[in-house]
């Protein structure tokens, strides 16, 4: 029988902190996914097994676009439709959603929803969340609205005035939400050298990736130099890497008879940045992702694995996360005491949580990867494909190596853990499985360590 006493610590300790509660809502929201494409109504043909179901939910509310199943081909519209609706909830956040329903019914929204809010978004603050929800909620309408109709204007001719219209609103939101899910078997390879097609995803992954702090900051202040530090921090670190993905794909690839080979100039420069840019998390490909060269592969892997920025759509480690780490090395190479940028000084408390994001980031792909070699070894498949299909699933980015379909039992099972884990955010879920200590009252003495 329990004690009072036993009961009030049993209360203390699984009360539902905001992590705990996005950590939950996530998954219910995963399996109520799982459940309806389980359903035969779901399916073009036979069923879809549960953990076919279950990888791609999840892989749809965490905006990952790794599918184990044509998602075109095997998913019937209502199916696709489920899919279309996890991965917008599941970009934008079931909490920005639940802002819109309690504005629209007239609801107050109290204290604890505002820190929950909070914690959803990545605001630093709680003050102005319910606006930004209801901005996120406008800005995501809005470009992916224009996303869609470009789209169809693209496809009508092909596919017709209906079709078109939905593969537009299809893919604008896959887009905008850095899902990377497509309605053709081969992605958007058919498109390789369109200009439109290859502008068009790519502005809207690139939009949804950046931030929703970042677009209201332009929009709101209009000027470079009224930008706050976070805002421009996010864009150059964004525009750099882009670049260099660009640049990095293309001078490699060059060489490769087996994906430039067939392709004309202009094609193999829309090519490179396609790809380029893509690995912002965004899982679309315009060429044999299999076929590229170890080196271009290792390095998308990089720029996944360092993904978008807070607060967007995006997954990986975060562009701050890597620029605070990159430029606190900078100043201890330097020896200097701070970490300095534009003028200001960075927080200790920022560069150890990014730290602690880093190292277990890290943990997590290191262990994933391990695992794939010991589930999937009957495939006979090299370490490269196996590090990849880790790091996409962590970075929500949704790139593969053709591996996704041949995955074993225990391989979908890890990769639907990694792809869970990256879109909560290593951090966020340590946090929310750790017991909160009470403040320490007390300090041991220092003594230093030899390191390095």
């Amino acid at each position: 029988m329990l004690t009072k006493k036993m009961l009030h610590y049993s209360i203390k300790h699984f009360t539902l902190s905001s992590s705990r509660i996005i950590l939950l809502g996530f998954a219910c929201l995963i399996l109520i996914g799982s459940i309806l494409l389980s359903l035969p109504i779901a399916s073009t043909g036979g069923d879809i097994s549960w953990l076919d179901a279950l990888f791609t939910s999840t892989s749809a509310v965490c905006v990952t676009g790794l599918a184990v199943v044509d998602t075109g081909a095997d998913f019937s519209l209502f199916g696709q439709m489920v899919i279309m609706l996890l991965i917008q909830v599941g970009g934008l956040g079931f909490m920005t959603f639940g802002v819109l329903i309690a504005v629209v019914m007239g609801k107050k929204i109290g204290l604890k929803e505002r820190l929950l809010i909070q914690e959803s978004s990545n605001s630093l603050s709680t003050q102005g969340v319910v606006r930004l929800s209801l901005s996120i909620f406008l800005i995501a309408f809005i470009v992916e609205v224009l996303g869609a109709a470009l789209l169809t204007l693209r496809w009508e001719s092909e596919l017709g005035l209906k079709r078109a219209t939905y593969y537009g609103v299809f893919h604008s939101i896959s887009a905008f939400n850095n899902a990377g899910f497509g309605l053709w078997s081969d992605n958007l390879s058919r498109y390789v050298g369109d200009p439109l097609v290859n502008l068009v995803i790519t502005l809207l992954f690139i939009i949804g990736g950046i931030g929703f702090t970042v677009i209201l900051d332009i929009f709101r202040k209009r000027s470079w130099r009224r930008l706050a530090l976070h805002s421009k921090l996010v864009l150059i670190t964004s525009g750099v890497l882009c670049l260099l993905g660009f640049i990095g794909i293309f001078l490699i690839e060059i060489f490769n008879s087996n994906t430039f080979g067939a392709l004309s100039w202009p094609e193999r420069i829309w090519a490179s940045y396609f790809q380029g840019v893509v690995t912002r998390t965004a899982g679309f490909n315009t060429i044999d992702i299999a076929q590229m060269l170890p080196a271009s592969q290792f390095f998308m892997i990089i720029l996944m694995f360092i993904g978008a920025s807070p607060g967007s759509t995006g997954g990986g480690i975060k562009t701050s996360t890597f620029m605070v780490l990159a430029l606190t090395i900078v100043a201890i190479v330097k020896g200097q005491r701070d970490t300095e940028l534009m003028g200001r000084r960075v927080p200790h408390s920022i560069i150890l949580r990014s730290l602690a994001i880093m190292v277990v980031s890290v943990i997590v792909v290191i262990t994933a990867t391990f695992l794939l070699t010991i589930t999937e070894h009957n495939l006979n498949r090299d370490f490269l494909d196996l590090l990849f299909e880790a790091v996409s699933a962590f970075g929500t980015v949704g790139l593969s190596m053709a591996l996704t379909p041949e995955l074993s039992v225990w391989g979908k099972v890890i990769i639907t853990i990694v792809m869970y884990i990256g879109r909560l955010g290593p951090l966020t879920l340590v946090l929310a499985l750790a017991q909160k200590n009470d403040k320490q009252k007390y300090r041991y003495p220092e003594e230093k360590i030899m390191i390095g």
